[in-house]
C-alpha cells in the first residue's frame, strides 16, 4: 500500500524514528482544554498510542506511537469526543497565549479570546513556511511575543481623572520605569508617555481609582527560534482596536504570500527584503 506521507504530515501526524509509527499533533488554541477534553485525549493514548503524551513547547499536546493502521481510526474517535487535531507543514500554526485578564492580575487584554480569533482567521493557511503566532497578555510577556512570527502583547492606554487623584503617590513609587511623578506634593500625578510601556501597574495600584486603562495591542513582527533565531520588531504604535490588529497581520500575513519563497521563513523574507517594505505595508493598514 502506497502511503502518503504529506498528506499525514498535514493532518498532523509526524513520522517518528520507529516505522510505521507517528506523533499526533492535536490543536490546543491556547494551551486551553476542557477537562472533557483531556479525558478523551488520555483514553486516545491508552487506545492508540503507548499510554502516554507529549506537551510541545508551544502548549501543544501531542500522542506518540500511533500506528499507520490507526491513523483514521484515532482521528474519528477524537473528533467524536471533541477533540480537534493540529497541522504540520508550511501554514499557520495552532496559536498560543497565556491565561489572559479573566484569571492572570497582571494581564491587560482577554488572550485566550484574542487567540481564538487569530486561529478563526488563519489557522491551517497555506504559506510559504510555517508561521506561528502568540498572544501574550502583558509586559510580563510570559508567551514571548517577540519569539513569534507575529507576537501580540496587551498594554494599556493610560488616562488620568485628576479630580480624582488625591496626590497620594502610590502610582509613582510603583512604576518601574520612571514615567510617573507628582506635581507638587498633592499631585495630581503626570505621566511621561516617553517612557511608559503601558503595563498598568499603575491602574491597579491606585487607591482612587484615578488612572484608568484602555486594552491596546502591540504587535512584533519578523520573529523567529528556529536556525536563525531572531526577535521581531514592533513596527507599530501601540494598537486600539482588534480591527486594527487584524488589519496589520492580514497585511503581514499577505507581505509573506507575495514576497515569500517556498520553504523560507518569514524573517528571512524580511531579511531578504528589509524591513522598510514590511513597515511600509503594515503601516499603511493602520493609519
Amino acid at each position: 500500500m502506497e502511503v502518503d506521507y504529506k498528506a499525514l504530515k498535514n493532518g498532523g501526524f509526524m513520522r517518528q524514528r520507529q516505522r510505521n509509527k507517528f506523533s499526533l499533533r492535536l490543536k490546543v488554541v491556547g494551551g486551553n482544554l476542557t477537562a472533557g477534553q483531556l479525558r478523551v485525549v488520555a483514553e486516545a493514548a491508552d487506545r492508540f498510542g503507548a499510554g502516554r503524551v507529549h506537551l510541545t513547547s508551544r502548549q501543544g499536546v501531542e500522542i506518540p506511537f500511533v500506528d499507520l493502521r490507526d491513523t483514521g481510526a484515532v482521528k474519528a474517535f477524537l473528533a467524536e469526543g471533541g477533540v480537534p487535531v493540529g497541522v504540520c507543514g508550511p501554514r499557520v500554526r495552532t496559536v498560543t497565549a497565556c491565561q489572559g485578564d479573566s484569571v492572570c492580575p497582571s494581564a491587560c487584554i482577554d488572550a485566550p479570546g484574542l487567540a481564538g480569533e487569530i486561529s478563526e482567521r488563519y489557522f491551517g493557511r497555506e504559506l510559504p513556511h510555517k508561521f506561528k503566532f502568540g498572544v501574550t497578555g502583558c509586559v510580563n510577556n510570559c508567551l514571548k511575543a517577540e519569539e513569534n512570527d507575529l507576537g501580540v502583547k496587551g498594554g494599556l492606554f493610560l488616562e488620568l481623572d485628576p479630580g480624582a487623584c488625591t496626590g497620594c503617590g502610590v502610582c509613582v513609587k510603583i512604576c518601574r520605569d520612571g514615567a510617573l511623578s507628582l506635581a507638587g506634593e498633592d499631585g495630581p500625578a503626570s505621566l511621561d508617555p516617553s517612557l511608559c510601556n503601558n503595563c498598568g501597574r499603575c491602574v491597579r495600584a491606585c487607591p482612587a481609582d484615578a488612572w484608568k486603562g484602555t486594552p491596546g495591542y502591540r504587535l512584533y513582527f519578523g520573529g523567529s527560534l528556529g536556525n536563525s533565531p531572531g526577535l521581531g520588531e514592533a513596527l507599530l504604535p501601540l494598537l486600539r482596536t482588534r480591527e486594527e490588529l487584524f488589519r496589520a497581520a492580514d497585511a503581514a500575513v499577505g507581505f509573506f504570500v507575495e514576497h515569500g519563497r517556498p520553504g523560507e521563513r518569514f524573517r528571512s523574507v524580511i531579511g531578504r527584503t528589509g524591513w522598510g517594505p514590511l513597515r511600509e505595508r503594515v503601516g499603511g493598514a493602520t493609519p
